[in-house]
């Protein structure tokens, strides 16, 4: 199998070079050709071109800087559009926007050339040590037929759903991230200025019930639409969201979303929820903009066992 990669910064470079010691024919490009030393020095093949580069590959991969730059390699002018022949395939490894995928993927199509967004969470780390998620939206059929490409790049490949599916799993992932970097931002100002010390917050934090778990951990009243039998009854999660934001307050510590969530759960209070579950609040943001889902007890297990 020839595998052609396009894009090879801190992430691509690694990415590329382990496609290459998995043992594939690999032919590579970049902006930069000093990048790619290494990659020659292994056995890869320099494309002076995306044509040349895509002339004869049975597979692309791209890892780019964001969605223009992917637009810009699969359309513009000498891009992979005219070069990929019929029943080839590119898999986009950017972090990406699932409308400009879905754009690109169309026009693609109807080459008979099939695009599958897939990118990849775990780091510069992960890029080298092949410790990476990929999150795939396109064709299963695809998807298998390349699997042990993407085997030679992560350990975890997921497959979420049709194209645009992996960028969204991507950004879900991402915001959820940079969302609770904020929070424990909140919660340590909170804590260090109330007079204990940081490493002393930071052990004492994940020694409790929530520290010991993933961040995804723990949802599954929330999949399942059920909060009752409550684990932590809303009148007492609100309770202790009262008693941290008016901590915050005495201290003058900002804490935005601190306050947020504790008017979300004020505001389940006022739907006579207070004996149901404290995740029941969670509710709120799926009404709000129009999402529901219950999931079986059975599927949430099943899905959970899968890592």
């Amino acid at each position: 199998m020839r595998i052609g990669f396009v894009g090879l910064g801190i992430m691509g470079g690694s990415m590329a070079l382990n496609v290459r010691k998995a043992g594939f024919e690999l032919v590579v490009h970049d902006l930069r050709k000093e990048l790619a030393q290494r990659h020659l020095d292994a056995g890869a093949t320099w494309a002076r071109s995306l044509a040349e580069l895509a002339h004869g590959v049975d597979v692309v991969l791209t890892s780019l800087p964001g969605p223009r730059e992917m637009e810009a390699v699969g359309l513009g002018e000498g891009g992979l559009l005219a070069a990929m022949e019929r029943g080839t395939a590119w898999f986009d490894l950017t972090t990406n926007s699932p409308t400009v995928v879905r754009r690109v993927a169309a026009r693609f199509a109807e080459r008979g050339v099939s695009v599958l967004d897939c990118p990849v969470s775990g780091g510069a780390v992960g890029a080298r040590t092949g410790k990476l998620a990929l999150y795939v939206g396109g064709e299963a059929e695809v998807l298998e037929r390349f699997r042990k490409v993407l085997d030679a790049i992560g350990d975890k490949v997921v497959h979420v759903g049709n194209t645009g599916a992996g960028a969204i799993a991507k950004l879900a992932h991402n915001c959820a991230s940079y969302v609770g970097r904020l929070a424990i931002a909140e919660v340590f100002a909170m804590g260090v200025k109330a007079g204990v010390e940081p490493l002393a917050l930071w052990h004492a934090i994940r020694m409790g019930h929530a520290g010991r778990r993933r961040t995804f951990d723990g949802i599954e009243m929330f999949l399942e639409d059920r909060y009752d039998p409550p684990s932590f009854a809303l009148d007492l999660t609100h309770k202790d969201m009262v008693l941290a934001t008016e901590l915050g307050r005495e201290l003058h510590v900002p804490m935005r979303l601190a306050e947020l969530t504790r008017d979300d759960l004020a505001e389940a209070l006022n739907r006579d929820w207070s004996r149901l579950d404290g995740r029941a609040s969670m509710k709120l943001q799926l009404e709000r903009s129009g999402v529901a889902f219950a999931e079986s007890a059975e599927a949430v297990r099943q899905t959970e066992a899968m890592g």
